[in-house]
This record gives structure tokens, sequence and C-alpha cells, in this order.
């Protein structure tokens, strides 16, 4: 079976956008393949990438389609059967499809009789589906940011498009998409292999022959060879390693072709900058990693990636100029640091007037005088409750929290924000308390990221989320599709972490009124980024998911308890017994009610069957047993006591009319069923389990 190979050459692409990229190319070509019945069951595909280009290779295609016989349908036989002979619509459906009327005959299918036949497709060739595939399958990959690079030409790219190859084995596949045709030259390394073309002979040499021009074409290859050249480097300073960063090695793999690693240092008197100073400075401004000891302490080193690789002197003169450029930057950086400690942040609040937080709403300073008030609420409730924390020492960081966007060194180094007012916070001896409660006020920034540890911090990270959400819903900026300018999803993930893995005794709605703004819209939006946490994060099935919050999702860890519980009991037999029983006695409870009927007097002394007489005791016993242990949060315990029940259940729909004629009867049954619905709800709606 031969080899496919595609290679689309660009200018360079923004790193951030070449993953996903890469992911996608691979799974249309995949799925051009397999539609087209073109691959062998035990086929294979790679995917590769790296800034100047995308490509995908796969064995085992299959070159030619195979023949198949399809079925196809035309009109009613009724229509086609006239007079003891096909009719002239039948004639024309045989035409359409290429067979002969004699081929024609009845078919029966669910909506009835058809006049049908049997046609033999011929199977296409490989190349013949990948020339008219493969355009739609790159033109179509999606990207954060497009462009135009042709005068008067449709297509859009991330960059412009500078060479296609298209090999199936040896063979050139000759499509064309953004005026250029592909062939089976390609483009080793800018610099090391220079200008010329490389050919590409055999689709399945791909690998080695850019490796001979200088670029590792697999990303996995490349960050192996990064981890192992910064281990290698490390080495020479005595008792340093490298810090720990994935997604800077991530930035890296693809921002190179043929990565090398090259130590460089830097002066020890900077090394009495912070740490948060000096690492931002060297990932975010310069793609450094930093070298640590084995206490986390700094040492006065850094490591380059380069997209190169040099002799000795040319390692010089490269390492010099990288230590010049980040020379300067912490010089700025010492510098709007001294400078920023002149004004004291108690002395910067009245600065935040002149801040914008949205052009719409007003100022930071607005800002925090509405924070202030939520916090103050929120604290109270907190307290009543038996919280621990320090409320003085909470206030006091929300009124600072924001301050350090006035500082000059948050003005040059963004990413810094938040942290630079809890180191500043800390050096002006305002407290250790309100310094971690403003240097941890963005944490979680991701689903992956720590939870701030200290209750002030969890709780200024809970109250200034809200109040951007409620803001900026009751001015109409929600959410829509993958617009969210405001990242107001990321503010919801955050909220609903911190009260899930805090145990913060706050309740969603509680939350939410203390804003005070757009509820009827805040509270849909966070249950959506709770049910978004479950399944991503906490991984629960999505009917699992649906059952716990439809028996309420105000209380964040009591939800968590509750899915854990229903994931552990929903495989027993039992319990899928009565779940389905729940559903069935929902359903007779909604005909009844939708028919008028009322059992709230009904007389429990017409229940004299043994079926009704078990099922009522077991009811009785059932509600004061789960009442308890719901009260412990004992889920499971409570899950597995209702499952328990399940023999009851049974014999009483195996042998109880419910809606029998007799009225009266008819009412006390309905409401032996409504009392044990009741007894059984509260933990989740089994309604929403799916039972198979």
């Amino acid at each position: 079976m031969p080899d496919f190979l595609l290679e689309i050459g660009l200018e360079e692409i923004p790193a951030r956008m070449i993953q996903a990229a890469q992911q996608e190319l691979a799974t249309r070509v995949e799925s051009l393949l397999r539609e087209a019945r073109l691959l062998e069951d035990n086929a294979s595909i790679r995917s590769y990438s790296t800034p100047r280009r995308l490509a995908v290779g796969v064995t085992g295609v299959i070159a030619q389609q195979p023949d198949m016989e399809e079925e196809l349908v035309g009109p009613s036989w009724k229509i086609a059967w006239q007079q003891e002979s096909f009719s002239p619509a039948a004639a024309a459906f045989a035409r359409k499809v290429g067979v002969s009327v004699e081929q024609l005959r009845k078919v029966i299918t669910p909506k009835g009789e058809y006049v049908g036949a049997t046609v033999l497709r011929k199977g296409e060739s490989a190349q013949a589906i990948l020339m008219a595939g493969l355009p739609s399958c790159i033109g179509g990959l999606y990207w954060p940011k497009n462009m135009y690079w042709r005068a008067g030409k449709p297509e859009r790219f991330v960059r412009p498009v500078r060479w296609l190859v298209a090999l199936l084995d040896k063979e050139v596949i000759p499509f064309s998409f953004a005026g250029y045709t592909a062939a089976n030259l390609s483009y080793g390394h800018r610099i090391l292999h220079g200008p010329e073309a490389i050919t590409l002979t055999d689709a399945g040499a791909y690998e080695e022959r850019l490796k001979s021009a200088f670029v590792l074409a697999s990303p996995d290859e490349r960050r192996h060879g990064i981890r192992k050249a910064l281990d290698r480097v490390t080495r020479t300073v005595d008792g340093a390693r490298w810090r720990e960063d994935e997604e800077l090695v991530e930035t890296v793999v693809h921002l190179t072709e043929w990565p090398t690693v090259l130590l460089g240092g830097f002066e020890t008197e900077y090394l009495s900058l912070p740490q948060e100073v000096l690492v931002t400075v060297m990932r975010d401004h310069q793609k450094y990693f930093a070298l640590e000891d084995a206490k986390g302490e700094l040492f006065p080193h850094f490591l380059t990636v380069l997209n190169t690789e040099v002799d000795a002197e040319g390692q010089s003169i490269i390492r010099h100029g990288n230590e010049r450029v980040l020379r300067s930057r912490f010089k700025d950086a010492q510098f709007f640091w001294n400078a920023d400690q002149k004004t004291p942040l108690t002395a910067r609040v009245e600065m935040l007037k002149h801040v914008t937080f949205q052009k719409d709403l007003g100022s930071y300073y607005w800002k925090t005088e509405q924070n202030l008030a939520i916090a103050e609420t929120i604290g109270s409730i907190l307290q009543a409750r038996g919280k621990v924390f320090d409320k003085a020492a909470l206030l006091q960081a929300v009124l600072l929290a924001k301050t350090d966007l006035t500082a000059e060194l948050v003005k040059e180094f963004t990413e810094l924000q938040g942290i630079v007012g809890g180191l500043y916070a800390r050096a002006q001896g305002l407290g250790e308390t309100v310094a971690e409660a403003m240097y941890s006020q963005y944490m979680p920034a991701s689903m992956e990221d720590a939870v701030p540890t200290g209750a002030e911090a969890q709780i200024l990270g809970l109250v200034d989320r809200i109040q951007t959400i409620a803001a900026m819903f009751s001015i109409g900026n929600l959410p829509s599709g993958s617009r969210d300018p405001f990242a107001l999803r990321r503010a919801g993930n955050a909220i609903v972490r911190i009260l899930a893995e805090s145990q913060m005794p706050l309740r969603l709605e509680e939350l939410i009124a203390a804003a005070g703004q757009a509820q009827e819209l805040v509270e849909p939006f966070l249950r959506e980024r709770l049910s978004f946490y479950l399944r991503e994060t906490r991984q629960f099935a999505y009917d699992v998911i649906a059952a716990t919050l439809a028996a309420g999702a105000g209380d964040i860890p009591d939800v968590c308890a509750r899915c854990e519980a229903l994931t552990a009991v929903r495989g027993s037999a039992n319990f899928m017994a009565v779940a389905a029983a729940y559903k069935r006695i929902r359903n007779i409870l909604d005909q009844a009610k939708e028919s008028g009927m009322d059992w709230s007097a009904a007389e429990k002394s017409l229940l004299r069957e043994p079926e009704e007489m078990a099922l009522s005791e077991a009811s009785s016993r059932l509600a004061a047993e789960c009442g308890a242990l719901r009260q412990k949060r004992a889920y499971q315990q409570a899950l597995e006591s209702i499952a328990g029940i399940a023999p009851e259940v049974d014999a009483f729909f195996t042998k109880i009319m419910v809606m029998t004629p007799e009225m009266p009867l008819r009412a006390a049954r309905l409401q032996l069923i409504e009392t044990l619905l009741a007894s059984i709800s509260g933990i989740a709606d089994f309604s929403e389990i799916v039972i198979a």
C-alpha cells in the first residue's frame, strides 16, 4: 500500500497557533481518506509542524477504491408500475441511475413500496480523490487570525503559502491552492540549509530528508531534544536545575526547526529584585529558562533555545547579545521598582480615578468601591457561618487590589498585575495577609492553575470576579460563541473552582445576589460554568451532571459530593431499576396532573394489597433514613439505601395498576408513589439518568 505525504510551506506561523492547526490538518486528511474508503485497517497517520510548515504523513493508503454496489430508490411503485408495465417516471429513474428498465424491481421500505435498482459504482483512484479534496482540507483550517496576501484573490490563511508538496509514494498529486501547484519540492532550514529546494522522491522518506536539511519536522522529536539539551547545558552550572516550565517548552518547540541550547548569565546585583520580576522578564519577554538551586533560589544564569547551530565564536556573539538585551530589561525593572516605592499603595487609591475599568461603567476607583460593598456583604455571611479569616485585612486588600495598575513596573510588565501589588504590599509593611491576598487575587488563571490557599485571597478573587461579570452583563457585554473579549468565562470558571475546592461555606446564589446586578443573566451563566467544571475537570458523565444539578446547584461542594456518590452507585442493577421506576412515577404523576386530578386528600386506608403496604412501609422507612444521611452528606449510603427498595418497587409495578378506574383508589395510589418520589428525591433527579 502506498504512503501519502502532504506538506504546506508558509511564512513563519505564530507559535501559539501551530499545535491546533497541526492536529486539525491531520484530522481533515484522515477524514477525507476514511470517508473515501482509502485507508487500510492498520493505517497510521503522523502529523508534523515547524514554524514554516504543516505536514501529514499517512501509511496504508489504498491506491484505488473498491467497486461498490449501491441500492438506489426511486418513485413509489404505484407511480413506477402502471398498466402492467414500467411508466415514463420509472424509465426516467433508470436513465438517471444508468441502468436499463428491465433491471428495475420493487423494493419495500418502512415508508412503503418503491421502485429500486442496484447500481455498480466504479471505485475512484486515490489520486483523483486527493486532487479534489485536498484544497478544502487546507482552506478549511481554522485560524484565530487570517490574512489576505494576493490582491483580488479569495483565499485567506494565517500566513502566505510559499510551497505545496503532495506525494503518493513517488507520484506527485498536482492539486492547486493559493496560486501554488503541489510538487515534490520542499525547503530546509532558512539559515543552515539556505534557499535551495530539496527534492522529496518518496513520501515515506520525509522526516529523514528534512533532517538532512537541518529541519526536525516532528514536534515530539524537537521537544525531546530541547529537554535533553536543557538538562545537559544546566549540568555545567554546579548545583543548578532549570526551572520546569511546560508552557515555555511548548513555545520554543514551535519557534524552532533545529533547536540548540545556550547558557548565558547576568550580574548578581539583579538578584535583589523579586524572583517574580526576574522570571517574568526572562520567560515572557525573552523566552529564556531560569536556573535555580534545590531551594528554588535563582542563579545568575539563563538558558535560551536557538533555532540554529553555531560554532564557539558564534555562540559567544549570540550569548553577549542575549545578555545585553536581558541586562537592559533588568535595569528597566530595577528602575521602575525603585521609582514605584516613592508612592505607597495607600496613596495610589485616589489615582485609580484616572484608570478606566470599562468605558461604559467607570474607573477602577468605581470598581474598587463596588468590590468593597460586595466584600462587606460576603464577609458578614461567612463570619455568621463561623468561617475564620481576617476581615480587616480582607477589606484593605480589596481597597488596594488594583492600585498596582498605576505602578510603572506593571505598565512595563503587564503580566505582573496583582503580583506586583502583593510584592509592594509586603515591601511596604502592610502585613503578610494583605500582601498574600493581593498577590494571589488572579488565581486560578486557568483550569490547571492552583486555587489560592488563604481565605482572604479566595474571597477577594470571588468578589472581584463576580463584580466584573455582573457589571459587564448589566450593560450587555455577554460572551458569544468563541468571542469573550473580557474573559468572563475564565472568571466564571475561577469562581466555580474557588467555591468547589476551598470548601467555602457560601452558596452560589448568595454570591450572585451580593453583586446585585443582572442576576437573571449571571445565574444561568455560572450554572453553565459549573456544568463545564464538572464535565471537563471532574470528568463526570453528562447524565450524572444533569441529574445532580436538577436537584440543586447552589452549594457547589455539595454538588460535587452528590456527583461522586451518584457515579459510584449508578452501575448497580438495583439503582438503575429504581431510576427507571423514578421516570415512570414522574410520567404517571405528570399525566394525572394534566388530566386535572387532585389526590391531596386521598384516603391511605384504601391501600390494602400486600405490594401497596410493602411499598408504603419502605417509603416511610426510606424517607427517615435518607433524610438523616443527607444531613450528614453521606450521599453514597443514601443512594445505596434508595437502590435497596428495588424489589418493593418492582413488585408494586408488576402487580398494581396505579391508574385504576376506581377514582378513590387511584388517588390513594398516586399519593403513595408521590410520597415515594419525595423520599428518594433531593440528591438527584433520577429521570435524567440514561437507562440502557
